[in-house]
């Protein structure tokens, strides 16, 4: 039986004991042997990322929060979500040290791990290659937490229970939905950014041969941007997305002393997937696009108004007195005015993954292959219990935009604040356990 920490068991999963000399093996590179081809891969992986023909391809890992929520938003995110299988509460930090340790180098766009003893193709090793010799692509990797972490089915499986947090509830059902139970919910939470979509899938990838023996993936999304990201990016629907941004951080999507001081400094993160009626989209006019929306397709800037980061003119009315931004058109009631101040950041992109078998929710009620395609909806919060729950509660009865998007999948996650040389995500919680 081959004892190299740094080489793939046989099996496809990991015992206990391999995990922890995994996790140590990672966690502990400085004082490894690596060898010369190993050394050579190191080598030309940080100086391709230092190159300064690279535009800042290197977010940092450590900080005060975690990155890859205020971070600038990259082209492309790969979201997965895991399910618990462990039984022991340690096998789960042994999966998160190494985790941590994993993310921190992939960042820097080197392999999870060096090899410490070089290329050996009689075996496999902790990378499976397909990111060596790119660029780190600004990749980040941010970490949640489902509520089945604390109880599941009734259970307190690892000890948590008590450290839930109030805000990370279950997620009502809302008016409309057409939720997918394996595109749904989950105990762990990655999201994975960069501006090379190799990149982001890589990440994901190499976590979930870490996590094998202690979470099995339950679903994935794939999500793009497309043009200048510095730009509101226009969204499938042909219209520009996430105009509007959250000035005030720490009110809006900081977790603060009302959450358990493991949170401090994280947030809670909602994802949806959307999917858009497209074929019955390109059947109407733009004049109504523009009334379900409430913004002009061209320039992006609100109806009644001339540019796109112009305040919204809920009250102008036109020259029979009708309302120029509809009562139910989506900018006016997803917006902060409208919901009692509440403020969501988000992080979304648009999808694709082909055609499926649909029923439309609306006239004319088609049925048949259409594009499986729309909107990757992701959002950070203080609270979701006073910003997206009452928010999309509104929206889910009164929204234009509902008679075009079904929501499919997605989750409610806390994600913890960041991480510290030498520590590993989530570190707070389980020693406070």
């Amino acid at each position: 039986m081959n004892d190299d920490p740094t080489q793939t068991p046989d099996s496809a999963r990991l015992t206990r004991g391999r995990l922890f000399a995994v996790s140590a093996a990672i966690g502990s590179a400085v004082g490894l042997a690596i060898s010369p081809a190993s050394a050579a891969v190191e080598k030309a992986s940080a100086k391709l990322a230092a190159h300064p023909s690279a535009q800042k391809p290197v977010e940092a890992f450590y900080g005060e929060h975690q990155a890859g929520i205020v971070t600038p938003q990259q082209s492309h995110t790969y979201v997965a979500t895991f399910d618990l299988v462990a039984t022991k509460r340690a096998d789960i930090v042994a999966m998160l040290q190494a985790w941590t340790s994993a993310a921190e180098r992939m960042s820097r766009g080197l392999p999870v791990a060096p090899a410490a003893n070089g290329y050996d193709p009689t075996k496999t090793i902790y990378d499976s290659g397909e990111a060596l010799e790119l660029s780190p692509a600004r990749l980040t990797l941010t970490f949640g937490f489902g509520s089945g972490l604390f109880v599941k089915d009734g259970t307190d499986r690892y000890g948590l229970a008590a450290h839930r947090p109030a805000q990370l509830v279950d997620l009502p059902r809302f008016t409309g939905d057409q939720l997918i139970e394996g595109k749904t919910g989950g105990d762990l939470y990655v999201q994975a950014c960069a501006d090379d979509p190799q990149v982001a899938f890589h990440a994901v990838r190499q976590l979930a041969r870490l996590a094998a023996g202690v979470a099995d993936m339950r679903w994935v999304q794939s999500g793009f941007l497309s043009g200048d990201t510095s730009k509101s990016p226009r969204n499938l629907m042909g219209f520009k997305d996430g105009t509007q941004t959250v000035s005030d951080l720490p009110r809006y999507v900081w977790a603060g002393s009302e959450s358990p001081s493991w949170m401090r400094g994280g947030s809670y993160v909602v994802t949806r997937r959307i999917r858009i009626a497209m074929e019955h989209w390109d059947q109407m006019k733009v004049a109504f696009q523009e009334q379900t929306i409430g913004r002009s397709k061209l320039s992006g800037a609100p109806l009644g108004a001339k540019h796109e980061s112009d305040p919204l003119p809920l009250s102008a009315t036109d020259s029979d007195g009708n309302l120029v931004i509809s009562e139910a058109a989506h900018v006016r009631v997803a917006n902060a005015s409208t919901n009692n101040g509440a403020q969501i950041l988000r992080r979304g992109y648009s999808y694709n993954d082909g055609v499926s078998l649909v029923a439309e929710r609306w006239p004319p009620w088609h049925q048949g292959m259409e594009y499986d395609a729309g909107l990757l909806f992701i959002c950070y919060q203080r609270d979701p219990t006073t910003a997206f729950i009452p928010m999309f509660e509104k929206m889910s009865k009164l929204d234009m935009l509902n008679q075009f998007a079904s929501h499919t999948g997605g989750g409610l996650f806390a994600v913890p604040g960041g991480v510290q040389p030498g520590k590993y995500v989530g570190q707070e919680l389980f020693e406070s356990a």
